[in-house]
C-alpha cells in the first residue's frame, strides 16, 4: 500500500511524459501472476539472476533468495511490490478527486508540502485507503500462485501459507474433509478481519457525502 500511495504521488505531478510513466508502472499488474512468478524466478537465482548481479556489482552480499527460509518471504514481498500498479491506478484516481482549492487554502494558511500531504492528502484518501486495505488483505490471506511457482512451500516450510498448506490437504493427500474445513475456517477469519475493518472505519474514514452506513 506504501508503494503504491508513493508511486501515485510521484505520477500525480504534471509534468512531461507523464502519461508513459503512468502506462510503464501499470503494466507489471496486468502480467498473470503465473508469468510474473516464473519471472522472478530468474530475477532471484543466487547464482546468475539479475538482482544478484547488480548487488554484487555494488559490493554488497548477495542473498540466496529462493533457498534461504531468512530470505524467502522478503522475495515473495519483493515480487509483490512489482505488481503494485494497480493500487498505484486507484490511489491516482483519488489523488486526482482531491479538491484544487484545499491546497490553495492550505498554501494560504502557509502550509508546506508535508503538511498539505498530512493534513489535506491523507484525509481525502481515507475511503481509497480503507478500500485497498480491505481487498489487499482478502487477498494477501488467499496467496498461493506465487508460493508455489517461486518455492513450492519451502524452503523448510518458510512460505508454505495458509491457502497452500489447503491446496495440498486437498488435492495432494487428498484430505478433503479437513480441506473444506480449513477453507470455511479461513472464510471465518477474513469476515471477521473485514467487519472489524468497516467497525474501525468509522472513526477514521471522511467521505465528503457523509459517514456510509
Amino acid at each position: 500500500m506504501a508503494t503504491a500511495l508513493g508511486l501515485a504521488l510521484l505520477l500525480n505531478q504534471k509534468v512531461k511524459g507523464i502519461a508513459f510513466f503512468r502506462t510503464a508502472f501499470y503494466l507489471p499488474s496486468l502480467t498473470p501472476t503465473v508469468a510474473g512468478a516464473i519471472l522472478w524466478v530468474w530475477l532471484l537465482n543466487n547464482q546468475w539472476g539479475i538482482l544478484n548481479s547488480v548487488l554484487r556489482g555494488i559490493g554488497i552480499g548477495a542473498p540466496v533468495w529462493l533457498g534461504d527460509p531468512q530470505w524467502s518471504k522478503p522475495a515473495i514481498i519483493l515480487m509483490g511490490t512489482w505488481s503494485a500498479g494497480a493500487a498505484m491506478i486507484i490511489y491516482l484516481a483519488g489523488l486526482q478527486g482531491v479538491p484544487e482549492q484545499l491546497y490553495e487554502a492550505a498554501s494560504i494558511d502557509g502550509a508546506n508540502n508535508w503538511r498539505k500531504f498530512l493534513h489535506v492528502t491523507l484525509p481525502m484518501l481515507t475511503p481509497t485507503i480503507f478500500f485497498t486495505a480491505v481487498i489487499g488483505i482478502i487477498a494477501h490471506f488467499q496467496i498461493f500462485t506465487e508460493a508455489y511457482i517461486l518455492t513450492q512451500g519451502g524452503p523448510l516450510h518458510s512460505t508454505l501459507f495458509y491457502v497452500y498448506y489447503l491446496f495440498n490437504n486437498g488435492f495432494v493427500y487428498f484430505k478433503m474433509g479437513y480441506a473444506a474445513a480449513r477453507a470455511w475456517v479461513l472464510f471465518a477469519v477474513v469476515l471477521v478481519l473485514t467487519l472489524i475493518q468497516f467497525r474501525l472505519a468509522r472513526t477514521w474514514v471522511y467521505y465528503e457525502a457523509g459517514e456510509v452506513k
